[in-house]
């Protein structure tokens, strides 16, 4: 690797480290096994529960998957779960939790595979590798090398899988590459000392599995003397990750250490004829009557699908059984999730409509319809997750990030658009809600609240209530304009109507103890340059996109002055660091205000907003007087002093966080939602202050819980604290 490019690799990965430093992983009990399932191009309708098993019973054609039904009626089937439009997008949002209006892969666009996941862009393999899980991924990756059949070439390094976290690997870097399943070599990890990017092309070839396990339902029947010399991608891929699976859950027996696998096969795209270069490649269907009256593609189509369904049926056992000697006693199944997803809906195609794979959705794979973007998601968790049920719950291909860092102990990388689903899978703690849902195409944009989606196609909006219509049939925008409008107006602040190649931008503040937020002097400028190639700059003074960090690394405590309205995509603060509001300055952190160890927040009399929320840390501090328009989750140190302040969100106060209130004539701390109350509550009560008639503390519009300790001062005299359904008081003894 050229010098400059070696420096410049050596620089961006220290201000990826800067800006998205997680918190050490908190210590678990027990970290889940996860094993992801992700195929390729499969539509919403090709499942079981969502409508092949109604099919079967009718008689009509009907796909043959009896791992995945097995599946489906072990865990949940999540109807309402969404992808993207195309590829691309989907394996970019899965990985780095952003959706398109924030991620450089917002279309299929042929520069992705050079620069679609920068190194500041942690990934699932970033965040679990730091968590300690081994990691492991298979199949279509789709970013970093070229498109050359017979001599691909590793192309940017900075958006390999080996550079996020990925620990064992066999992939295809190149999407186009990915469209045969008979490409000559495969890119594979760990790798031969010295080779580029860590990782190493080998031959396609079924000869590392040929006789060493035994393989229950034998999907590639890879002893078979007709068997092809260059394998059949998907085998390699599976039975990598069916060695994986197996070597790595003996070890969680013997060590607690944990996996993460992510099988991403190429099945079921295009091109499909080349199954019929595999022998045996319809034999689950030969004998089905409706197998003869289906096109050519549409058997080819299927006969895919159940090959597939084979491979995870193999993977399966594996967790039941680890070393395949018949014992299930050693089994990880109960400590594994298990997630079966599609990257998109079904493509327009004879198979799509003769086994209705995306059943009465609207229009198919790149639309913005849901034909387009909501796709067939199963997840299994025994024990946790009950089995054979439903769930209409809005998730997304960007919740998985946050989820598995939840689950696995670490703090989700800064500013992601996902929403951690642990709380649902694992029934702990309290499931943050998503307000909204973003999705962009190449020519259309969308936006989902609740039941309601607006679609925005060119200039031109759509509005559909998809509970009583899935089928998006009835645009009901006319009666519902200023619902719409409201939408509009949401939909567009998430930068979807920016041009093809825009995405969020990371910055480090560098100004000196005092200087302004408003001086784009005292920030870094971002770059992001591969191979002698400038994708993108973004300097000057802070906007909606930037993720920004403030921190002092100096023991001396240091303060950033807010002199005009700050917005930002998400701000952190951390060290020896104070941030100081003008009064009536406004800052606006979208997605995430992070209060880390050391950060001291002074509202000031201004106003702090946050549609996601703002966490404080243990040792931060998060200070009034002033508005705080968010929820607010304190481990740390929330103090009303010096005025009044009003919190319009809820408030989650964690056993050991502080809330101090300095009294401020006859005005509490304020609540506009649930205040969930736990911790310790110091309260100061000044000495003039009358109180033969109650004092509130707190006002909210719900209290839940109650503080563990209470200090309440007013010079000698003796107060005690009383809890109603809306306050927190204090009443003479």
């Amino acid at each position: 690797m050229p010098v400059r490019i070696q420096l410049l690799w050596t620089l961006v990965l220290t201000l990826a480290a800067d800006l998205n430093a997680a918190n050490p992983p908190v210590v678990s009990p027990s970290k889940p096994n996860i094993l992801y399932f992700y195929v390729d191009d499969m539509g919403w309708g090709a499942i079981a529960p969502n409508g092949q098993a109604e099919r079967k019973a009718k008689g009509l054609p009907h796909l043959i998957t009896p791992n995945l039904d097995r599946l489906a009626a072990a865990g949940v089937n999540f109807r309402r779960s969404y992808g993207c439009t195309v590829c691309s997008p989907a394996r970019s949002s899965q990985q780095t939790g952003f959706h398109q209006g924030h991620t450089f892969a917002d279309r299929n666009d042929p520069n992705n595979a050079k620069k679609a996941i920068r190194a500041e862009d942690l990934t699932m393999g970033d965040m679990l590798s730091k968590a300690g899980y081994t990691t492991g991924y298979w199949g279509k990756w789709g970013y970093g090398g070229s498109k050359s059949q017979p001599n691909p070439t590793i192309d940017n390094i900075q958006t390999l899988p080996t550079s996020h976290g990925y620990q064992h690997v066999v992939a295809e870097l190149h999407h186009v590459r990915a469209h045969t399943f008979f490409q000559p070599t495969l890119w594979n990890a760990p790798a031969a000392p010295g080779a580029v990017g860590g990782l190493e092309l080998k031959p396609n070839s079924m000869q590392p599995y040929l006789g060493n396990q035994k393989y229950p339902n034998q999907p590639a029947l890879q002893n078979h003397p007709d068997y092809p010399k260059t394998a059949y991608c998907d085998d390699v891929y599976a039975f990598a990750a069916l060695d994986f699976v197996r070597t790595n859950a003996q070890n969680y027996n013997a060590t607690g250490k944990p996996f993460f696998g992510l099988l991403a096969v190429q099945v079921p795209h295009a091109p499909f004829g080349e199954i019929e270069d595999l022998p045996e490649w319809d034999r689950d269907y030969r004998n089905k009557p409706f197998f003869s009256q289906l096109s050519d593609q549409a058997r080819q189509w299927a006969a895919m699908i159940t090959r597939i369904d084979g491979h995870f049926g193999n993977i399966l056992a594996a967790l039941e059984d680890p070393n395949d000697d018949g014992d299930k006693s050693d089994s990880v199944a109960n400590d594994t999730l298990v997630i079966f997803q599609s990257d998109n809906g079904g493509p327009r195609h004879p198979a799509r409509n003769e086994f209705m794979a995306n059943a009465n959705l609207r229009e198919n794979k790149g639309s913005i319809y849901e034909g387009g973007i909501r796709i067939p998601t199963l997840m299994r968790w025994p024990g946790k997750i009950k089995a054979g049920t439903q769930s209409d719950q809005v998730i997304d291909v960007t919740d998985l990030l946050p989820t598995f860092c939840e689950l696995a102990g670490v703090q989700a990388p800064l500013g992601i658009d996902g929403v951690s689903l642990a709380p649902t899978l694992s029934g702990k703690g309290r499931q943050r809600k998503r307000e909204f849902l973003i999705h962009e195409a190449g020519k259309g944009q969308s936006i989902i609240r609740g039941r309601h989606k607006l679609i925005r196609l060119r200039k031109a909006f759509e509005l559909y209530d998809l509970e009583a219509d899935p089928s998006e049939s009835n645009d009901i925008l006319g009666d519902n304009e200023k619902l719409a409008e409201e939408l509009k107006a949401i939909m567009l602040a998430e930068h979807v109507a920016e041009p093809k190649g825009f995405a969020n931008t990371y910055h480090r503040w560098i100004g000196k103890n005092r200087g302004k937020t408003s001086d784009s002097d005292n920030w870094s400028n971002y770059t992001y340059a591969n191979a002698d190639i400038t994708y993108m700059t973004d300097d000057g003074a802070p906007r909606s996109s930037w993720i920004g960090l403030i921190e002092n690394s100096d023991n001396r405590k240091q303060t950033a002055m807010v002199d005009k309205d700050l917005e930002l995509l998400a701000l952190e603060i951390r060290g020896q660091q104070s941030v100081l509001l003008r009064k009536g300055v406004r800052v606006d952190g979208r997605n995430a205000i992070r209060l880390s160890p050391g950060a001291d927040l002074r509202v000031g009399g201004g106003l702090v907003s946050s549609q996601r929320g703002i966490d404080v840390a243990p040792k931060a501090n998060l200070r009034g007087p002033g508005v705080i328009k968010s929820s607010v989750r304190n481990a740390g140190l929330l103090e009303s002093a010096q005025g009044p302040l009003q919190i319009r969100g809820e408030l989650h106060s964690t056993p050991k966080s502080k809330t101090h209130i300095w009294l401020a004539g006859d005005v509490p701390l304020s609540v506009t939602g649930t205040a969930h109350l736990d911790g310790n509550l110091l309260a100061n009560v000044p000495k003039e202050t009358r109180v033969d008639q109650p004092i509130v503390l707190i006002r909210a519009n719900k209290i839940e819980g109650r503080f563990r300790t209470t200090m309440v001062s007013q010079a000698k005299k003796r107060l005690r604290v009383v809890y109603t359904s809306t306050e927190v008081q204090l009443h003479a003894r």
